[in-house]
């Protein structure tokens, strides 16, 4: 009977082992999915404030095209050829 004993002892010292090793596996587990959590979060927000910049960005170059600096001369014109012909466009819709 001691054999048997003493594959039940090495069975149930396996056993705790395992439940350690899988205690230990579901607590890294769970910090990873609070990492992944945070990241997504983080990578959201930096994805907004690159869309921010880009408007911003954006806006600045248009700023400066009707600014009418020596660089963006042509885009200056395109600009206001575009807007004239907004208001053009409203001019016969209010006189429709």
């Amino acid at each position: 009977m001691s054999v048997i004993a003493e594959i039940i002892d090495t069975l149930e010292n396996k056993i705790g082992k395992l439940f350690l090793k899988i205690q230990s596996l579901e607590k890294n587990n769970q910090d990873l999915r609070l990492e992944l959590k945070n990241t997504a979060v983080l990578t959201q927000n930096q994805s907004k404030e690159i869309d921010e910049l880009k408007t911003q960005l954006e806006t600045l170059k248009m700023a400066n095209a009707l600014l009418g600096s020596d660089d963006n001369k042509r885009d200056t014109k395109l600009k206001i050829n575009s807007i004239i012909r907004e208001i053009d466009y409203c001019i016969a819709q209010l006189s429709d």
